[in-house]
């Protein structure tokens, strides 16, 4: 009897646990949508203050995208330096507009 017991009172805690993960889901993608419309609302100067380029928007907003990541693409980008005809080397993080 206290075999039929348990099971009947864990049923419910799943069933409970299960619609709160459920809802915790959809909370973090509407989350996540807002977030993106937010930074696509923004002008490119804009991103690329925040450090980031408009292509890599989504991979920010899904959390792909580190603080400490950008820093190694800016360092590494910034440590190339000048090529031999003079010109720079493109950033990694922001983009050239072709001339």
């Amino acid at each position: 009897m206290s075999a039929t017991l348990s099971t009947a009172t864990k049923r419910p805690r799943a069933f409970f646990r299960l619609l709160s993960n459920c809802y915790d889901g959809i909370t973090v993608y509407f989350a996540r949508r807002a977030a993106i419309a937010t930074l696509n609302e923004l002008d490119d100067r804009t991103l690329r203050d925040i450090g980031l380029a408009r292509s890599q928007i989504e991979a920010a907003a899904c959390g792909f995208i580190t603080r400490s990541g950008q820093a190694r693409m800016i360092a590494s980008s910034a440590a190339t330096g000048p090529r031999a005809d003079g010109r720079q080397y493109a950033s990694t993080v922001e983009a050239v507009p072709w001339s």
